[in-house]
């Protein structure tokens, strides 16, 4: 005998017997978000089970200081089209974010201002020749394998191979590896270069029409559209169900969360971040590319993002710091009446619980300012997380693609962190890939 489900969006999964539903769906972030609409209009009523008490994942819209700010993802690139289309199906518009008035960067002697022309010049130059060749080895970038035979050569190299093959001062060095590090999550050894190098083609080609891709946010936060999205498809979302196992025997698949649910379905998407697949148990277990996706992780280690709040009437400014400093990359954000607030990505020497140290951090690039707040999120330490955004490591193109966009069996998975375009940091690669497993889901349905 099975029990009905609770008709509750936030509801918890906490039923004795199983119940058996169209199709299952762990994680309700963007890409669990495309797959149950996606699935939805084709006429099947997903059950959505999501560990936390909220929607979002990576995305997680709050308030800070009496200001709506973003704890995860905050942006968005002109070039991304299926996240304008999710905008515009919903009439959700976007903002351009606050321009820098002046750019902050490691000299000879300490740090020193720059006008912002004169400093992503000569950042884009030095960048340009960092990703050299990439127009070659990612010719069609939303299609990466494309040209294997170039990759072969060059998916083996960290961001940090490269910065040892180009002649650099050690003031560009430092210029240069803040951000390597910051999107590596740590040491830029970890990053890969062809993670970073598809970016940059997905984007233009150049280290100018990258940095638009941080130029947008969406009016009324990252998750307007992803709410827009549940709300269409009427999906049955049960939050505070973390999923503890998943077990595939007879053509039907069954999920079991740690509350004691069971559920049963045709097909299961599992769209959370591949660095937690390993804290759920598959049987049979998962195939070689996904068990090194998640064994290696895909999401960074170090991925500490946090909101800053500075007495005054501060300027808009920006700044980088070489690898290892407290603060990589720091963004200035909206003037309030009382500061300004800015978002630092920090380093792993920085310890944001001590107040002191992220106030002596900030003031690196601040000297003089007055920290009133802070809000400091670190993705590494959330369990349902694992890690931060996305960014392959050395061979992991190769080596994961395209194996691990395949189903397992009935088991179908999504994310960022698989998509074949945008992945890992762009909530365009988690709706790309959340096309592709509806499409996967709905022919095992």
């Amino acid at each position: 005998m099975t029990t009905a489900l609770i008709p509750s969006t936030a509801g918890v999964a906490r039923a004795k017997d199983a119940a058996t539903v169209d199709a299952i769906i762990i994680g309700a972030g963007y890409a669990g978000g495309t797959v149950a609409r996606e699935l939805a209009l084709k006429g099947l009523k997903p059950l959505v089970l999501e560990a936390r008490n909220r929607i979002g994942g990576r995305i997680w819209t709050s308030t800070f200081a009496g200001a709506q700010v973003e704890v995860g993802g905050s942006w968005l690139g002109p070039q991304q089209t299926l996240i304008h289309k999710e905008l515009n199906r919903y009439s959700l518009t976007t903002f351009e974010d606050v321009a820098a008035e002046q750019v902050i960067l490691p000299g000879d002697q300490g740090f020193q201002s720059h006008s912002p022309a004169d400093a992503y010049n000569s950042i884009g130059q030095l960048f340009g020749e960092f990703y050299a060749g990439s127009e070659n080895y990612f010719e069609r970038p939303h299609d990466p394998l494309y040209r294997s035979d170039l990759l072969a050569s060059v998916d083996p190299l960290s961001l940090a191979d490269r910065l040892g093959q180009l002649q650099l001062s050690p003031t560009e060095l430092k210029w240069l590896n803040s951000e390597t590090s910051v999107y590596s999550g740590g040491p830029s050894t970890r990053g890969a270069l062809t993670g970073m190098a598809q970016w940059i083609q997905l984007s233009g080609g150049s280290y100018g029409t990258y940095s638009t891709t941080m130029s947008l946010r969406p009016t009324g936060g990252m998750t307007a559209a992803l709410q827009a999205m549940f709300n269409e498809s009427n999906a049955d979302i049960r939050l505070n169900s973390p999923v503890k196992k998943v077990t595939e025997a007879n053509g039907l698949v069954t999920v079991e969360t740690a509350a004691g649910a069971t559920f049963v379905s045709r097909v299961v998407v599992v769209a959370t971040p591949a660095n937690v697949w390993k804290n759920i148990t598959f049987s049979p277990g998962l195939p070689a590319a996904h068990t090194q996706a998640t064994t290696q992780g895909i999401g960074v280690p170090h991925a500490t993002k946090m909101w800053v709040h500075v007495q005054g009437n501060v300027p808009a400014t920006a700044a980088q710091a070489g690898e290892g400093s407290p603060i990589l990359l720091m963004v200035p954000q909206q003037q309030l009446s009382d500061g300004r607030l800015f978002i630092a990505f920090t380093g792993p020497s920085l310890n944001v619980a001590n107040a002191a140290d992220v106030r002596a951090a900030v003031q690196q690039f601040l000297p003089g300012a007055n920290v009133l707040r802070y809000q400091a999120m670190e993705w590494a330490k959330d369990p349902y997380t694992g890690g931060g955004w996305g960014l392959r490591r050395p061979n992991q193109l190769l080596q994961l693609f395209p194996h691990i966009e395949q189903p397992h069996g009935r088991i179908v998975f999504a994310g960022s962190d698989i998509a074949k375009g945008w992945h890992g940091a762009f909530i365009e690669g988690a709706i790309e890939s959340g096309f592709r497993a509806a499409g996967q889901a709905a022919a095992l349905a």
